[in-house]
């Protein structure tokens, strides 16, 4: 991890921490959209506001509208693949999925 990974990352979990969750659960938010901006924010919206760069690829914070976002648990652990030729396998290891849930979870519009 660059020093400039980690500095970022502890902005964004003291900024998360400043809104009322714990200094843990910032942390793991924060690693979790590290990883949706590292794999997924070409194509997709992954904070709560803004459009997907792609037209048809979902803004990730409008999720819980189709389906529980504990759900995805399962498919990312097995690897996300879908008919779109634009989106690449991606699987994750049950940390990673642990921290993209929490913060799929902490930007839902619900």
């Amino acid at each position: 991890m660059t020093g400039r990974y980690r500095l970022a990352l502890l902005a964004l979990a003291t900024a998360i921490t400043a809104s009322g969750a714990s200094a843990q659960d910032a942390a793991i938010i924060a690693e979790g959209r590290a990883l949706l901006e590292e794999r997924c924010s070409r194509c997709h919206a992954i904070d709560r506001e803004g459009n997907s760069p792609h037209p048809e690829a979902p803004a990730f914070r409008t999720l819980s509208e189709r389906y529980p976002v504990s759900a995805l648990q399962e498919s990312l652990a097995e690897g996300i693949v879908t008919g779109h030729p634009d989106m690449p396998e991606f699987t994750a290891e049950p940390v990673q999925i642990a921290a993209i849930i929490a913060y799929l979870e902490s930007i839902q519009s619900h």
